[in-house]
């Protein structure tokens, strides 16, 4: 009788027992295949993300996994460049040089058809506040003499690193870009007062962009602009 009231027994506790490791599973629920993994706030998703909120300040140079492939040319990188593009690789882990010159050839292209259609608002959004100013007054001077022009784009034919480093925690590069443009300017009237539409040049500008590595934000600010043609 106290063998079958120890069996009873034991039966009764397994039960309970089986009851309480499922309703603990249903609590707090079950790893699976399907289930998404954590969200890393400070990596790349969190990037991405902010990446879409548009500040009004910065432009995000577009990531091209290709560009991964142009990182092999810095590789034998010697002297100031190349003590540079370390430094910045040492602030910001994500810095990959190809990528960032895909990057600046977009933001390059977005900049020249702003300028051309006169839209301050892209502008606005892919300069420093000092940049834009003064394509703004280019971009008044240009309306108030009823004047139009026309800047085609045909080809980048290069894009070079010349300079790399960090000033703080900002993160500074100037690329050289070649390129090949039709530039031509109308007057009022619809006359050619300057270049012409049917003539393509080589065109040298010399930009430096400008990041934050501190900021959780991707985004790059064109800061200074020259042309050496």
């Amino acid at each position: 009788m106290g063998s079958e009231f120890n069996l009873i027994d034991i039966l009764i506790f397994a039960g309970i027992a089986l009851f309480l490791i499922l309703r603990l599973g249903s609590v707090l629920g079950r790893r699976t295949g399907h289930q998404e993994p954590p969200r890393n706030i400070f990596g790349a998703g969190k990037k991405d993300e902010e990446a879409n909120n548009d500040n009004g300040n910065v432009v995000h140079l577009p990531h091209d996994r290709n560009g991964e492939d142009e990182d092999d040319a810095f590789a034998e990188a010697e002297g100031p460049l190349d003590a540079g593009l370390t430094q910045i690789k040492v602030a910001d882990p994500d810095f990959h040089p190809g990528e960032f010159l895909s990057g600046a050839k977009a933001a390059f292209e977005m900049v020249l058809a702003a300028y051309t259609e006169g839209d301050e608002q892209t502008l606005r959004n892919l300069l420093s506040p000092e940049v834009f100013d003064n394509f703004r007054q280019a971009l008044k001077a240009r309306a108030d003499a009823g004047h139009r022009l026309e800047e085609v784009l045909v080809g980048i034919d290069g894009a070079d690193i010349l300079e790399a480093k960090m000033d703080g925690s900002n993160a500074l590069v100037t690329v050289k870009f070649v390129s090949q443009q039709a530039h031509a300017l109308y007057d009022s009237e619809g006359k050619v007062i300057e270049g012409d539409p049917n003539k393509i040049a080589s065109v040298t500008d010399i930009w430096t962009f400008k990041r934050d590595t501190r900021s959780h934000d991707p985004n790059w600010t064109l800061v200074a602009t020259r042309s050496s043609n």
